[in-house]
């Protein structure tokens, strides 16, 4: 489950970025008698997030903020749980 999303403070962009990731996965490979492949399990063992960049300006590294989802982390009084690391520079 997703916790946060990212925000550009360049331009106020809260929909669409470019994300690379480094992942490591265990799958199971399911091939077909013709030897056509469909993966029907993945399990992500680990992922990174390698940049983000802003895909309206272009902006990336410290431009990019990772924020709580409204309603995620917040307490009683419905104040944010503490700031969020942004991503690695890009």
């Amino acid at each position: 489950m997703t916790t946060s999303r990212y925000r550009c403070t360049a331009c106020g962009n809260l929909t669409r970025f470019d994300v690379t990731t480094t992942r490591r996965t265990r799958a199971f490979w399911h091939y077909t008698v013709g030897g056509e492949r469909s993966v029907e399990e993945e399990q992500v063992l680990d992922a990174v997030v390698d940049s983000v960049v802003c895909r309206w300006c272009s902006a990336s590294g410290a431009a990019i903020e990772e924020i709580p989802l409204p309603g995620v982390g917040e307490g009683a009084d419905g104040a944010s749980g503490g700031a969020v690391s942004p991503p690695a520079a890009g």
